[in-house]
């Protein structure tokens, strides 16, 4: 296949889970981790035991220079990507008084200058190549319909929802999809703590999603099944919308 996926946030939780799907379909992963390195490597072993073949880069993606200098040296070394799947991103939720221009800040800097700092570098590479691609967001539900003690995340949710839909119309011609998952309430290490008996009632399914279930979402809009699909935001969430 020699297609070269770049998956962000890829230690653990949703990221880890799209890497492992994704690891005996054939694709090249880069593998992005900001901190947890041991993580990194045990998902990195984990890929390569399953068949993939996989390396990993580390940085802090709301640092736009060094996200920009190691993304271009590991294009210029290793070719352009085919796909780029935005995934790592934070929360630091509070009610909206309560949320601190740090804390608004971080957030905001985080998850929606990240999908800058990240795709900028990546996009006219995937142009010259002429080789078609795949650019993959994560949204939330939050960026969608909004949530108590979540105005900062909602905020740079939906901010990626908007960028994804113009983004797309751009890269159309190119032969470039680009597209959004909403996801729900899916277990991974962020809803470890979440009251998940009055949560599961707003849930028609009465169930967290698991992170496979956006994991086999993201192979089949890297595929070539996908080609036409463009511009769309897909909500995984249990019937929540």
């Amino acid at each position: 296949m020699n297609k070269t996926i770049l998956i962000t946030g890829a230690s653990r939780g949703i990221g880890k889970a799209i890497a492992l799907y994704l690891a005996p379909l054939g694709y090249d992963l880069v593998l992005h981790y900001n901190s947890n390195k041991s993580a990194a490597e045990q998902t990195l072993k984990e890929v390569k035991d399953l068949g993939g073949k996989a390396r990993l880069l580390s940085f802090d993606i709301a640092n736009r220079e060094s996200t920009e200098k190691i993304l271009t040296d590991d294009i210029n070394e290793n070719g352009a990507y085919y796909g780029v799947i935005c995934n790592a991103g934070i929360n630091v939720d509070a009610p909206f008084p309560a949320i601190n221009g740090d804390a608004w800040d971080k957030v905001l800097h985080t998850n929606l200058d990240g999908l800058y700092n990240v795709l900028h570098p990546c996009v006219m590479p995937m142009i010259s190549a002429r080789k078609g691609g795949r650019i993959i967001a994560m949204s939330s539900i939050s960026g969608v319909m909004g949530n108590r003690g979540q105005v900062n995340y909602a905020a740079s949710k939906a901010g990626i929802i908007g960028a994804v839909k113009s983004l797309a119309v751009e890269l159309a011609k190119r032969n470039i999809t680009v597209n959004a998952i909403a996801p729900g309430v899916i277990e991974t290490d962020m809803t470890a703590d979440l009251p998940m008996e009055e949560i599961e009632k707003m849930i028609p399914m009465r169930r967290m999603g698991n992170a496979r279930e956006i994991a086999s979402l993201v192979a089949y809009l890297l595929s070539d099944d996908a080609g036409y699909i463009t511009r769309q935001v897909i909500s995984v969430n249990g019937g929540m919308i």
